[in-house]
């Protein structure tokens, strides 16, 4: 008879989640043990086996976990009531604000998801390439020019997630600036900055 799941299963899951994501970020994949998430968590090392076989499979949790509220956040935003520029703005906004407070899994997503074998990986990796796909979209939309010359819309997109990712390591809401308003400004330099790509030859 299969073991039945205490009523609480979810929640000490994404606690787990929540701890070791800190623990790694803060020591690295590398150099965190099973039995140092165990103690940051509270729970004997047993108890956490229960949930998690090994350290690639809760670091392959957190990382998915994370890209899937990413993923469901941004698709929450798209409108197609929106203006292009506007669409593109709720977008980066949407990602930001998933970002808030997730500081520690983006970290691990974007520093240690190589730790993980190949097989692990793919899944995640194409959760990226979903994301990425649906900012492709918005950015050619915003710039129909961009769809015109097919080599500079990866080039773009990823410019403009190189904006945004590592807005971790900096981007303070003391700093006068709310997200939504670096929002605005990410987008606008990215429309403007590439008006005339048209023009190119």
């Amino acid at each position: 008879m299969a073991r039945t799941r205490a009523a609480d299963y979810g929640d000490k899951r994404r606690s787990i989640l929540d701890q070791s994501a800190k623990v790694f970020a803060a020591q690295g994949y590398d150099k965190t043990s099973m039995a140092q998430i165990a103690k940051t968590c509270g729970f004997s090392k047993a108890l956490l086996y229960h949930y998690y076989e090994n350290k690639e499979a809760l670091l392959t949790d957190i990382i998915k976990v994370h890209l899937e509220e990413l993923v469901s956040e941004v698709q929450t935003a798209i409108d197609p009531e929106l203006s292009p520029k506007a669409q593109l703005q709720a977008l980066v906004t949407a990602l930001l604000l998933s970002y808030e407070d997730a500081d520690d899994k983006h970290k691990l997503q974007i520093n240690e998801l190589s730790f993980l074998p190949e097989e692990r990986q793919a899944d995640l990796k194409q959760l990226e390439r979903d994301l990425v796909s649906i900012f492709a979209q918005a950015v050619i939309a915003a710039n129909p020019a961009i769809g015109e010359q097919e080599r500079m819309i990866m080039p773009v997109t990823m410019s403009l997630f190189g904006i945004l990712n590592w807005t971790y390591l900096w981007f303070r809401p003391s700093g006068g600036m709310s997200r939504q308003e670096y929002a605005q400004l990410v987008t606008t330099m990215l429309i403007d900055g590439t008006q005339h790509l048209g023009a190119q030859t």
